[in-house]
């Protein structure tokens, strides 16, 4: 894949991912999170982190199928690999 096409995925995707990590966390306290009825044993800086990679991982995901979705059929039958 050309270096553009993937900044088209990843680049909004991080910003999905910042902004999705905003709002989650403007109402969620980490301290608060439970995980099987125990309180996590983690810092806040480290739920923090792991959210916004999983954010960022999903956020790609959509993006990427988004971009997938606008390939037009007779570039993809036509493509020789």
């Amino acid at each position: 894949m050309k270096m553009q096409t993937w900044m088209s995925i990843l680049w909004p995707a991080f910003l999905l991912a910042s902004a999705t990590e905003l709002l989650v966390f403007a109402l969620v306290d980490p301290a608060d999170l439970h995980w099987r009825g125990e309180v996590l044993a983690l810092s806040r800086q480290t739920v923090y982190t792991a959210a916004f990679f999983v954010f960022w991982l999903l956020a790609t995901g959509a993006s990427a199928l988004t971009l997938l979705l606008t390939i037009p059929a007779r570039e993809i039958n036509n493509r020789e690999d």
